[in-house]
């Protein structure tokens, strides 16, 4: 069903090959686009996200209770915010 495919990192540039051991593991986890970047090039892109220190937080009041909370995002007025009580009890 799968066979091993040759693709080019969009970073480097390099070959690398997307194998049939690969293919079937994105498979069973509901992937659905296939890797952009050398194994090389996603390690060390893994590697720089993580060394960049604490993340930016910033302040928002949840739209459920009204608590002030922090976000790793800039909130925008188009969808709610909640906190971390309110929106695990959310989720379920």
């Amino acid at each position: 069903m799968y066979e091993d495919k040759t693709l080019v990192c969009k970073d480097c540039g390099a070959e690398f090959v997307f194998t049939v051991g690969e293919q079937e593991f994105f498979a069973e986890k509901g992937f659905q686009n296939i890797p952009t970047r050398c194994r090389d090039c996603r390690q060390a892109r893994k590697v720089n996200r993580n060394a960049g220190g604490p993340r930016e937080m910033h302040d928002a009041i949840c739209a459920e209770c009204g608590a002030e909370t922090q976000v790793p995002f800039l909130p925008k007025n188009d969808k709610p915010i909640y906190c971390s009580e309110c929106f695990a009890a959310r989720r379920g």
